[in-house]
């Protein structure tokens, strides 16, 4: 059972959505656990990472829910949103919080049912490829399919993202048997890379994504080995 979180501040609209969710999980089969907030503030106070996904109207009074995504993806980098609204204008900014998709007001079942798939398979994809970093101000769930490199300096952890740094306290070696199962690499004391993103490597030179970072000596044989067995397919990523 999926936990669907609706985020709306009209009965009506609220009402109409969560029978979209109950008509989708007649037709499918699908189970779903449905959770109403009227307002933003209630949504995000003491969130928990157990949604996937989040109907969230925009306008709202005190914190729209834009705003709201935004503190959203903070706490969790792969809760499926979509946005509710009669203002298409907010499209580009729904990019800027990674949401699945719009739906427009008044919503159809038919619209509903094409996103709310779509939502949901981005989910699961995700919470497969998914782990849990704890932060002094709660837990956030990342996904390692958005993750480009893990640094650690001065004994704290950085979690380089592709939108986005995380940052917490740590050792690297825990991060590298959690993450050992998604093909990260340890190019030297400070890295632990995503093969997906390594661009080149030129000596003792990496290029991931957009950065360069530096392979040690005592590592280029194994983290070389390593990057070759994921590239010929035969890595766990």
């Amino acid at each position: 059972m999926k936990n669907i979180a609706v985020v709306e501040d009209e009965d009506e609209a609220a009402a109409l959505l969560i029978s979209y969710i109950d008509k989708y999980s007649s037709v499918t089969g699908q189970e779903f656990n449905v959770v109403r907030f009227k307002t933003a503030f209630d949504f995000l106070e003491d969130y928990k990472s157990v949604y996937a996904v989040v109907f969230t109207d925009i306008q709202m009074p005190k914190l729209n829910g834009m705003d709201a995504a935004v503190e959203l993806r903070k706490r969790d980098k792969t809760v499926s949103i979509i946005f509710i609204t009669n203002l298409v204008q907010y499209a580009q900014r729904g990019y800027e919080v990674d949401a699945v998709s719009f739906l427009v007001k008044p919503v159809s079942y038919y619209d509903f049912s094409m996103k709310f798939k779509k939502a949901l398979d981005i989910y699961v994809m995700n919470e497969d490829r998914s782990i849990t970093v704890n932060l002094p101000g709660g837990l956030c769930r990342i996904s390692t399919d958005k993750l480009m490199f893990v640094e650690i300096m001065n004994h704290r952890l950085y979690y380089h993202l592709i939108d986005d740094v995380i940052e917490m306290t740590g050792v690297l070696s825990a991060v590298e048997k959690e993450l050992s199962d998604y093909g990260f690499l340890r190019c030297n004391n400070c890295y632990l890379v995503n093969p997906k993103f390594v661009v080149n490597v030129k000596g003792s030179s990496l290029q991931v994504g957009n950065q360069t970072l530096q392979i040690s000596r005592l590592r280029r044989s194994e983290f070389l080995a390593g990057l070759a067995n994921w590239f010929a397919g035969s890595g766990t990523n």
